[in-house]
């Protein structure tokens, strides 16, 4: 148990900030705020690189704390992956400039700084052979995926799953995790996505523009993570007995002969490392489009190219 150790910090720290929740991306600005210190069974992190998602500047968190009150300016992002800079009182498990990786608190300052105050239980070590830019695009993507795949669904061995958005961040990562657990994988998206979907291990690819849905068969599992219409034929496509797992919103509608799941990552360290040992393996590979600096996060969220997988944030 630490009694809190870490350095003394002089000055600011460059941060985005969130400051008006009905100006969107317009309401994003880079500047300067006071550095995090680590509360009880925190920890501050020193952050290399930092993943987003784009929604989240719709999500309650972003703008208002665990009570509801309004946290404004907020800094977004959630994935991070650096140094231990700080621990708080009571915190196990981690030292200070250990290399850590994982999810900052949903109702809290994010990772779109140089540093980042997060619950010491929400990191997980890094090892040595995953870079911080890789690391930073697994936590969210890589914990829905299994999350997903094997707590909700309880894919087994010789089930065909079903992954749409398979060239996208969760969705990349399903193809791979579902692979090695020995599911025939179909994987869907925009007809750019094949070659990489395939390559990823995927067995079958549908375009959903222009190719029927049931063409790869029916599936056992389906992991939706577009929501909508895709959702509504997902149906047609799931075998009696059959799970659909759905990511963006509550099923609208559920299956006649069969479960539909809508969750909420969860944060777990045990599993965070078991999916940061995959990538040093090289048996799981998370798809990075594009990685920029902290000075262009805020052109990050708004893209006026789409980009093919995740957008990392390098702050150092």
């Amino acid at each position: 148990m630490n009694g809190g150790t870490g350095r003394a910090y002089k000055g600011g720290m460059r941060a985005i900030v969130a400051t008006d929740q009905s100006a969107g991306v317009q309401g994003l600005r880079l500047t300067e705020i006071d550095h995090p210190h680590a509360a009880e069974n925190d920890v501050v992190v020193e952050v290399h690189a930092a993943g987003f998602t784009r929604g989240e500047l719709t999500w309650p968190g972003t703008w208002t704390d665990r009570a509801g009150r309004d946290r404004t300016p907020s800094v977004p992002g959630h994935e991070v992956a650096g140094v231990v800079a700080e621990l708080g009182y009571g915190t196990s498990g981690l030292t200070v400039g250990q290399r850590v990786y994982g999810l900052a608190d949903w109702t809290r300052n994010g990772t779109l700084a140089e540093y980042v105050a997060v619950e010491a239980r929400n990191l997980a070590p890094l090892p040595i052979s995953v870079d911080f830019t890789t690391a930073a695009a697994v936590p969210i993507s890589g914990l829905t995926a299994w999350e997903a795949l094997f707590d909700h669904a309880r894919l087994q061995v010789g089930q065909t799953v079903l992954v749409h958005g398979a060239g996208g961040g969760v969705g990349a990562l399903a193809v791979q995790l579902a692979h090695h657990a020995g599911a025939r994988v179909i994987g869907t998206g925009r007809a750019a996505d094949r070659d990489t979907v395939l390559d990823l291990g995927a067995d079958a690819f549908v375009d959903l523009q222009n190719d029927q849905l049931g063409d790869a068969g029916p599936a056992d599992v389906v992991l939706d993570v577009i929501g909508g219409d895709t959702y509504r034929r997902s149906l047609d496509v799931l075998r009696p007995g059959g799970c659909i797992v759905t990511v963006p919103e509550p099923p609208p509608v559920r299956p006649e002969n069969g479960r539909a799941i809508f969750f909420v990552v969860e944060v777990d360290r045990g599993r965070l490392a078991e999916l940061a040992s995959r990538v040093g393996a090289g048996t799981l590979n998370p798809v990075i489009g594009a990685v920029r600096p902290l000075d262009e996060a805020i052109d990050a969220f708004a893209p006026a190219v789409r980009v093919k997988g995740r957008t990392i944030i390098k702050v150092r």
